[in-house]
């Protein structure tokens, strides 16, 4: 079957180039318990919210995400690929046009259909098909056992990103590439290739040094210490994950997200110079960036599903999505949202409309206290 030498790394990495991915490494599977430990640590102190899949367990308790080899026994190895997302478009901490929304970059994505019209499409779909190439490359050369995953398998893709050598795992997270920034997605193959003893694989030096931009600049305090998040008070975990009412403590700090955050890359030094996007599939859709709050509240069922079938956004659900937009607009402290504030308070929507009444109450506060829009 053979090894993973620094030779074939680079084949496979070249491999993984032509499939259209920015960056790929190959990270050996160790017995090392100490990841595994800190994921377990981090889960058991409630840092995962209500993401019942990062909580599952195997027979004997263990998470499966604590380690690789966990719940495949056979892995040796993963391969890591990685592709820049960053679309082209503003930040979201520059200044936009009054009433719009905040969708994270990552959402904006689509592909041009043969009218040239940009369709809304998934990164989960695109990284995956790309990664099926590189996959049959891998079976052909060594005959191995394999698994693909693109977010939805037992491991924790960042953790072993930073071991193959596509960067380091920057403070506020994320994993962070010298020269493409940290607006990368991560897919790996899971593989049964050994890594031959003695070779040396690349591995990425931390170049945070002493910055806490990003500690400094989340909204909501989930950045709890370099390194370290608590997921449970992050706004892309608050407006795409969590299910029901957002706490009121975590609402004014939201401003104007209404899908996802950016704030922690937006101030990130390294992602000043990062390379935009152009790869089909991952095209940025104008309509996403500053979107106006109007126009999303006034999407119904037939509307939404035209807009996000088969993008990001169709995982939060049009309910989801407006009780976002109530949020952003209470946080504008604009009257001209008031309409649609009280008409979703008589709605079925419970939620909904709980969160239209603390935004119009938001609004009229501000409008008594003569304070600006925020």
């Amino acid at each position: 079957m053979g090894e993973w030498t620094p030779e074939l790394v680079e084949w496979v990495r070249a491999c993984a180039l032509g499939a259209g991915f920015d960056a790929a490494g190959v990270a050996a599977v160790s017995d090392d318990l100490r990841d595994g430990e800190r994921f377990a640590d981090w889960v058991d102190a409630g840092r995962a919210g209500e993401m019942e899949y990062l909580k599952r367990r195997d027979d004997e308790g263990v998470l499966l995400r604590s380690g690789v080899r966990v719940a495949m026994g056979w892995a040796r190895s993963v391969v890591v690929c990685a592709i820049n997302y960053n679309g082209d478009g503003p930040r979201s901490i520059e200044d936009a046009p009054s009433g719009t929304g905040w969708i994270a970059r990552y959402a904006w994505s689509g592909r041009a259909a043969e009218d040239g019209m940009l369709l809304p499409s998934d990164y989960h779909d695109e990284l995956l098909g790309r990664l099926r190439r590189v996959e049959s490359a891998l079976l052909e050369r060594f005959g191995c056992e394999t698994r693909c995953y693109v977010d939805t398998g037992p491991i924790v893709e960042r953790a072993v990103a930073a071991k193959a050598g596509i960067g380091w795992i920057g403070k506020n997270t994320c994993v962070l590439n010298q020269r493409l920034g940290s607006w990368l997605l991560l897919a790996v193959i899971v593989t049964s290739v050994p890594v031959a003893e003695g070779a040396s694989l690349e591995v990425a030096a931390d170049r945070c040094g002493s910055c806490t931009r990003c500690i400094d600049a989340c909204p909501t305090e989930a950045l709890v210490a370099p390194h370290e998040m608590d997921a449970s008070r992050c706004i892309a975990y608050l407006t795409i994950e969590k299910k029901g009412a957002i706490a009121e403590e975590f609402r004014e700090s939201m401003g104007r997200q209404v899908f996802g955050c950016d704030i922690c890359q937006d101030v990130c030094p390294w992602n000043r110079r990062a390379p935009v996007a152009v790869k089909q599939g991952m095209k940025t859709r104008r309509e996403l960036v500053n979107p106006a709050l109007e126009w999303l509240a006034e999407m119904d069922s037939a509307a939404f599903r035209r807009w996000f079938e088969g993008s990001p956004l169709e995982r939060t659900r049009k309910k989801r999505l407006h009780r976002n937009v109530a949020i952003a607009m209470g946080n504008s402290g604009d009257a001209k949202f008031l309409p649609v504030l009280e008409a979703w308070q008589g709605g079925e929507d419970e939620v909904l409309a709980e969160s239209a009444r603390w935004a119009a109450g938001r609004i009229r506060k501000k409008d008594e206290c003569g304070e600006s829009d925020v």
